[in-house]
């Protein structure tokens, strides 16, 4: 099959965006949905053509399956791209693409269905000789079973919603007393979230790392990985830095590892891009889950290897051969994500959408910033709060952090807070300069203890900046900011010394 014609993204925001510059550069057509608090949106303006997909609310717009199916009938896209969240690990809906003879970008919807399941996921893995953590293979069936098996496992143990994702959902047991609680609670949030009260029990680990692989797979039966990310700096077990290469990988390591993402992706019959996660601890890994989709840190895995991942999704559906060995992958440099979100990191990082009345991001060398907005947007408070990935490259690991703390200071953005002080924070930690994280990371006293200061730091530079363009004095603004970085760094450096 040829590259095709017209594709529509369903999804908003950076994704939407990052999807159609591939789509731009390969000549193929993009069209946009959108809702109603989205119709001034950057990813509605960059498409070839954008329609409204229904109300603010992502049950009438973004989740609408059949409002979107329509929608591509309607403008002859042949193929849909769902981005990462919203449908994008929906069984259903990849079904219903088939069905419609519109292809979805991403595996088939039985593989999703298979992998989209926690417990079923890990009944095929350990088939497949994957190692998993010590868990209730039938799910949670009654409460003295419960007891007897996480008596078994051994305290403290993590109850898990079957379906879903996110970390929805997820109760960390520290006791037998409060087991019984915990069930309940996880099976009313997932029946609420995910229409499934199924939960499980798996062991819990106290400060594991997350290590994931990215791999590729196309229809003809090639499977390769593109190496490991590190995600282990989380807040409600959802990520907020990432990095490629894990700072504590060993080619031994890799080589298990990597082999272990590859028999899940045979195992479930796998074909596009997806990712397989591991946990790591005490110099052992197990098998968490897939995610059959392409990641909100792909980014990384893009700088170090030089390959673009969205390119590979929409050749692979096209029915085209992976064009490259495993051989011919390379690692070049190191790379690191923040995501910058529209909340207060001192404040249990409760979104806080609003409107961006100034914006100016970051450059120079080794610096990537993937956004969908603009200065006078609004931040909507019924979807993500992601505001941006900034991206660092350099060399080796030192040189992206020092590229990343340089843009982090670059970086203005005025109206909402932000978790820039918290990523400015991370940058300058001695741990994590040390590569020693784990994904409680967030909780240990040496990150709580220096945010307070990076925070104040951070929103007097912004105050300072917003004060004098109000005066129309940006020039003076800007040197005032580069001259608060610069006290900073020196401090930095001296307490380092």
């Amino acid at each position: 099959m040829s590259n095709f014609e017209k594709i529509l993204i369903a999804n908003r925001g950076e994704i939407a965006i990052r999807v159609m510059r591939a789509c731009r550069e390969m000549n193929i057509g993009t069209v946009a949905i959108f809702s109603e608090p989205d119709k001034n949106s950057l990813h509605a303006k960059y498409a070839d053509e954008a329609f409204l997909v229904g109300e603010a609310h992502p049950s009438k717009s973004y989740l609408n399956m059949h409002r979107i199916i329509d929608i591509a009938h309607m403008c002859g896209a042949e193929a849909i791209h769902p981005g990462y969240g919203f449908l994008a690990e929906n069984a259903k809906f990849a079904k219903l693409c088939e069905d419609e003879g519109i292809t979805f970008i991403g595996p088939s919807w039985q593989t999703i269905e298979a992998m989209g399941s926690k417990l079923a996921s890990k009944h095929m893995m350990e088939k497949a000789g994957v190692p998993v953590l010590p868990y209730t293979p039938d799910g949670v069936t009654s409460l003295d079973e419960a007891k007897a098996i996480s008596a078994e496992i051994g305290y403290p143990v993590i109850v898990k919603a079957s379906a879903g994702g996110g970390g929805i959902g997820m109760q960390i047991v520290e006791n037998e007393a409060d087991l019984e609680e915990a069930i309940e609670k996880a099976m009313r949030i997932a029946a609420s979230a995910f229409g499934d009260s199924t939960v499980f029990i798996e062991k819990y680990l106290v400060k594991p790392r997350h290590i994931e692989f990215q791999i590729l797979a196309d229809q003809q039966g090639n499977k390769i990985h593109l190496y490991d990310r590190e995600c282990s700096i989380q807040r409600r077990h959802q990520k907020l830095v990432e990095e490629a290469p894990c700072p504590i990988m060993t080619e031994e390591l890799r080589e298990r590892m990597a082999a272990s993402a590859l028999k899940v992706a045979e195992a479930s019959g796998y074909y596009n891009a997806g990712t397989v996660e591991f946990l790591y601890a005490d110099g052992e890994y197990y098998f968490m889950e897939m995610n059959t989709r392409l990641q909100v840190e792909h980014t990384v895995t893009e700088m170090v290897t030089g390959i673009d991942l969205v390119r590979q999704q929409l050749a692979i559906a096209a029915g085209k051969k992976i064009p490259f060995t495993q051989e011919d992958i390379r690692l070049n440099g190191h790379a690191i994500e923040c995501r910058i979100n529209a909340e207060d990191p001192l404040n249990n990082f409760q979104a806080d959408p609003g409107k961006i009345v100034r914006y100016r991001s970051p450059g120079g060398p080794g610096i990537r910033v993937d956004s969908g907005i603009h200065m006078g947007y609004a931040i909507p408070p019924m979807y993500d709060s992601m505001i941006s990935k900034l991206c660092g490259w350099g060399i080796d690991r030192r040189e992206s952090i020092e590229r990343m703390r340089r843009a982090i200071y670059e970086y203005v953005i005025i109206g909402v807070r932000t978790t820039l002080p918290l990523h400015h924070a991370i940058m300058n930690n001695r741990h994590f300069i040390d590569g020693n994280t784990h994904t409680h990371f967030l909780q240990e006293e040496h990150v709580k203890a220096n945010l307070a200061r990076y925070l104040h730091e951070e929103e007097t530079r912004m105050q300072t900046l917003a004060n004098s363009l109000r005066h129309g004095k940006e020039a003076a603004a800007i040197a005032t900011a580069v001259n608060v970085y610069i006290a900073a760094q020196k401090q930095q450096q001296d307490t380092n010394h």
